[in-house]
């Protein structure tokens, strides 16, 4: 995966979630949960992780069959209700600078087996854009 897109403009703290995963994988392995209870993606996760997922370059913890992807939503002011998945790290970048502050939340999914699992989330953009002062013209007295 692109290291780069995983890097944020976040001014905040970034909420990395592998020790949940860690532990969620313990749960399943030990049979305190079923595959079932872990692998059930909505359709429209699974929709956004076939079309415009980035690759991982980590196998699927659960089915052991396909790369997981992640798909990365963007929740804010001005932005459709269910959010933006933007496709590209200039999209995010853009994203995370608006004026209104954005909540940004990656996804790794898996296509076949439906894994999802909340990977990181982070607070971005709320930055007044700072416009340049007018100059005030000091009169010459003559």
């Amino acid at each position: 995966m692109d290291k780069s897109f995983r890097t944020s403009t976040a001014d905040g703290a970034v909420v990395e979630f592998g020790l949940v995963r860690h532990a969620l994988l313990a749960k399943v392995a030990a049979g305190l949960l079923r595959y079932e209870d872990i692998c059930d993606a909505h359709p429209e996760l699974l929709r956004a992780a076939r079309n415009i997922g980035r690759s991982t370059g980590e196998t699927c913890p659960v089915c052991h069959e396909v790369e997981l992807v992640e798909v990365t939503y963007v929740f804010g002011a001005r932005l459709p209700a269910g959010g933006t998945c933007p496709t590209s790290r200039a999209e995010l970048l853009k994203l995370e600078r608006r004026e209104e502050p954005v909540q940004c939340y990656a996804v790794e999914v898996c296509v076949d087996c439906s894994f999802h699992h909340l990977v990181r989330k982070w607070t971005a953009g709320g930055r007044r854009s700072r416009k340049a002062q007018p100059t005030q013209q000091k009169k010459v007295s003559q």
